[in-house]
């Protein structure tokens, strides 16, 4: 099913993001949200990091979509024919995760390409796509997305550490924002960011009462599938589900409790390959 237009994927092309307003109704998003809210198995899995700049960022992360709310959002038509618009190819779920920026206390993340870490999980190309999804409404002041407009055009960046994550090279980061537009990414929640691998972002820290939670689904082409194993998984053919499953899904109580999260969690390592590659 054809999601974008050509004037839209000619947009993705030119900037490396789309942000797509509404994609996800207000109650699709509020069941969303409560269940990951009330979800106490994703609470005691998640990780911290710390930002290097004394606070940390809270995320839980995993790698099979699941048949709970979570993973009719990550297989529903609406998203993944949308990423396959993009990448003009049949694409699988390469993990997601549950950003956690709580109020006042959820840290920042360094300037840094998805594609800069990933590329090391024995993926040949950037032919990634990341769909974050706002939980909560996301302002300049708790902390939303920036991204470079047009910085996935400048191909992989060299990364190392910054704290605990993994953070693009200083000098080429500040030598693109001079050129580049950066563009804070606001959403209401039920909003949709399509961002390429190669796209330079960041988050600022939330200093303001209200949290910032946003699910991000990723997916990798079936021919970029990795040449070795990887703390996140190979091609494995992805079983799209109607966008109403979201609904169904999500007002079912039974089939959106914290039990099926328990079993799909995983530990965040995207850092910790660069620190074993001494990067």
């Amino acid at each position: 099913m054809k999601i974008f237009n050509s004037e839209q994927l000619a947009g993705f092309n030119r900037d490396g993001y789309l942000i797509v307003r509404g994609l996800f109704t207000e109650e699709e998003i509020g069941l969303l949200g409560e269940t990951a809210r009330n979800d106490h198995a994703m609470d005691q899995a998640s990780s911290t990091m710390d930002d290097g700049k004394g606070n940390d960022v809270r995320l839980s992360l995993w790698n099979h979509p699941g048949d709970g709310v979570y993973g009719m959002v990550a297989r529903c038509r609406r998203v993944v024919d949308g990423v396959e618009d993009i990448l003009g190819d049949e694409v699988y779920h390469y993990h997601s995760k549950m950003i956690l920026k709580d109020a006042k206390v959820g840290g920042a993340w360094a300037w840094h390409q998805d594609y800069g870490y990933w590329y090391q999980n024995g993926l040949l190309f950037p032919d990634l796509v990341s769909v974050m999804i706002a939980v909560d409404p996301a302002t300049r002041e708790n902390g939303c997305m920036q991204v470079l407009r047009g910085s996935h055009r400048m191909g992989r960046v060299n990364h190392a550490l910054s704290g605990e994550q993994a953070g693009a090279d200083p000098e080429q980061v500040e030598e693109a924002c001079k050129r580049l537009e950066t563009v804070h990414c606001e959403m209401s929640a039920g909003d949709a960011l399509f961002f390429h691998s190669n796209t330079l972002h960041c988050s600022a820290a939330n200093n303001s009462d209200h949290s910032r939670w946003a699910l991000i689904c990723c997916y990798n082409t079936r021919s970029n599938d990795p040449f070795k194993e990887s703390h996140h998984p190979g091609y494995t053919p992805l079983s799209k589900v109607d966008d109403d499953m979201v609904l169904k899904v999500g007002r079912d109580d039974a089939r959106r409790s914290s039990v099926a999260f328990a079993n799909l969690v995983e530990e965040d390592q995207s850092a910790k390959s660069l620190a074993s590659e001494g990067a």
